[in-house]
C-alpha cells in the first residue's frame, strides 16, 4: 500500500511538473521607478521582466495608484527627434527570454501623477501579462539613478504628443 502512495505521489508530481512547464512564469528585477522632477505630471518604471517559462507571453497593460493614467510606451525617431508612443498590445516577453524596460526605450508610463514622485518612495503597480495573468510588484522610486550606457539622453525627447495637457482622460 505504501509503496503504491509513493508511486501515484510521483506520477502526480511529474504531471505538475510538466503543466507548470508549459507556462509562462514572470519574474520582475532590477525595478526601479522615476520622474523628471518634484512638479513632474509624469514618471516611468523600468524593469527586467524574464519568462523562465517555456511559453511566449505578452505584458499588455499595467496599473497603478500612482496616477490617473498609466499605458506601455516605448520611443520612435521622427525626423531625428525621439518621441513617446503608446504601444498598443505590449510587450512581448519570450519564453526562456526577457525584455527589457529601460529609459529611452520601452517603460511603463505614469501620466498624470497623483503626488510627487519622491526619492525612497515606492509605487505599486500591477503588470498584467496574456499567459501569467496580474503580477503586483513594488517598485523603488529612485531619482538619483544614472541610465545605462548606449541610452537615450532623456533632454533629447519629444513630450508634445503624449496628451500631458488634459491627464484625466
Amino acid at each position: 500500500m505504501f509503496l503504491k502512495s509513493v508511486k501515484l505521489a510521483a506520477v502526480a508530481a511529474t504531471l505538475f511538473a510538466t503543466a507548470a512547464s508549459a507556462e509562462s512564469i514572470i519574474t520582475v528585477n532590477d525595478a526601479y521607478a522615476r520622474s523628471s522632477g518634484m512638479s513632474a505630471m509624469a514618471g516611468a518604471a523600468f524593469m527586467v521582466i524574464t519568462n523562465t517559462g517555456d511559453t511566449d507571453d505578452q505584458l499588455i497593460a499595467a496599473r497603478s495608484d500612482i496616477s490617473a493614467k498609466v499605458e506601455l510606451h516605448t520611443h520612435i525617431m521622427e525626423d531625428g527627434v525621439a518621441k513617446m508612443r503608446q504601444v498598443e498590445g505590449g510587450f512581448p516577453i519570450p519564453a526562456g527570454g526577457e525584455h527589457v524596460l529601460q529609459r529611452g526605450a520601452d517603460h511603463v508610463m505614469f501620466m498624470g501623477l497623483n503626488d510627487a514622485m519622491e526619492q525612497g518612495d515606492t509605487v505599486t503597480v500591477t503588470l498584467v501579462f496574456r499567459e501569467a495573468g496580474e503580477i503586483t510588484v513594488d517598485i523603488p522610486v529612485d531619482l538619483e539613478r544614472q541610465p545605462q550606457g548606449g541610452q537615450m539622453n532623456q533632454g533629447q525627447m519629444d513630450h508634445s504628443n503624449m496628451g500631458h495637457g488634459n491627464m484625466n482622460n
